[in-house]
């Protein structure tokens, strides 16, 4: 009889081949044609269906914070499916309450170093979902009702990236990924980022809320001015428009904060989230202060799935191992020994970002003439994953438990790759 391994590795392959005995592929075609197929993880590790390891410094997008199958969340959602895993929302279920005053305690958690321009605690309540972009979605809706008809517009900034769904599309500042979906719901409008004038400038009395990220993942890892964030607080509180902070990506710890905003010491009046709060589990969330919050009435907004236990036991298990950890700090620590073996290379002209989410800028004689997509593809085939998020930028979110020597190993597969060569 064929041992375990044997096993797996066979039924992997089947699995992996039985696209291939079919005369098209079976998955729409919106994400390519796919190169990889990855069939286990452990922690910073992920294996192909031939048996390659790779270093996972992308994480599924700054999604599994944890590492791959991280054996606290992992038994976390065996016991929960043993339980139960879902009745609706027309009914209370376990544990997203809990998870819901965590989030609640974790927005109000300013790291030492930084003083607040809102020392006052601010409660809030949390509303689930299922994605980031969900919960961006769910985010203009509460602002609509909020602000009421005739403030329904949302002002957002130039190359920032809120989702996918027709609103969080339009809210997106790429339009070039709006042409193909036109028309689009009305109500969007942007300025450049980082530029507080500029987002003045595009204010009228049709604004009630202005939605940005801390630091702009999908737009190429750009950061902002230190008062950036300060000036916007402001700017809404003279206004009396509401600011929504999007930190589905810089979220839960990534940035060294367990929140972006965090670094800038204010507090917005809704924050989304998503990506790192289930450490792979589909989970979103919005958090609004109470007072903006409860607008929300029976029937304004549903979800089938949003928070149902499954997802929420994910949830309830990251936030406990990374409050253990202190995911802040080791996201700051390891960061920082990230960006200085990044800036030791020679074909990488600057780094930016904070803690774990980070760009390394390439110059001419790193891009060889490639483009940062060609030159993450050339460090997939040396066993690093990292995406080209500019034609000129690696993008590296690895996991916060990422160790220091899979740092080291990572920096030197992507210096062989730079130069073209094999590590």
């Amino acid at each position: 009889m064929a041992d375990d391994a044997t096993l797996k590795n066979a039924i992997h392959k089947d699995a992996v081949n039985a696209g291939s005995r079919l005369d098209f592929c079976p998955l729409m075609s919106n994400y390519g044609a796919p190169t990889m197929t990855f069939v286990e993880g452990q922690g910073t590790e992920l294996f192909d269906n031939e048996g390659k390891r790779y270093l996972d410094f992308l994480c599924g997008l700054a999604v599994t914070s944890l590492g791959h199958s991280h054996p606290v969340v992992a038994e976390a959602i065996g016991e929960q499916a043993r339980t139960l895993t879902h009745v609706s929302n027309l009914y209370n279920t376990l544990p997203g309450p809990e998870v819901a005053i965590s989030l609640d305690r974790l927005i109000q958690t300013f790291p030492a170093t930084v003083v607040t321009q809102s020392p006052r605690k601010q409660r809030g309540q949390v509303l689930f979902q299922n994605s980031g972009a969900e919960a961006n979605e769910a985010a203009i809706k509460i602002a609509r009702k909020y602000n009421g008809r005739g403030r329904h517009v949302v002002l957002s900034a130039m190359r920032s990236f809120h989702g996918r769904t027709l609103a969080t599309l339009h809210a997106t500042g790429q339009p070039e990924k709006h042409e193909t979906f036109q028309p689009l719901p009305e109500g969007f409008r942007h300025a450049a980022y980082n530029d507080v004038d500029a987002m003045e400038g595009a204010l009228d009395p049709t604004v009630g809320a202005i939605l940005v990220e801390p630091i702009q993942g999908e737009g190429g890892v750009n950061t902002t001015d230190p008062d950036y964030l300060k000036d916007l607080r402001a700017l809404c509180d003279d206004r009396g428009l509401l600011l929504i902070l999007d930190e589905i990506q810089t979220g839960m710890a990534r940035t060294g904060a367990w929140f972006g905003f965090q670094h800038a010491g204010i507090m917005p009046d809704i924050v989304t989230m998503a990506k790192g709060l289930g450490n792979g589990m589909p989970i979103g969330a919005v958090w609004a202060k109470r007072e903006v919050a409860e607008v929300l009435k029976p029937g304004d907004h549903g979800s089938t799935f949003a928070g149902q236990p499954l997802a929420a036991s994910a949830a309830r298990a990251t936030i406990a191992v990374m409050e253990e950890m202190d995911a802040p700090t080791v996201a700051n620590e390891r960061g920082e020994e990230l960006r200085a073996a990044l800036l030791a290379l020679d074909g990488v002209d600057s780094v930016r970002g904070m803690g774990l989410l980070l760009a390394a800028e390439l110059n001419e004689d790193g891009l060889a003439g490639r483009t940062g997509g060609e030159v993450a593809a050339a460090c997939a085939k040396n066993g690093v994953l990292v995406n080209g998020v500019t034609k000129t930028s690696l993008r590296l979110a690895p996991p916060i438990t990422v160790s220091s020597g899979e740092i080291e190993e990572a920096v030197r597969k992507i210096d062989a790759a730079i130069k073209g060569a094999v590590a």
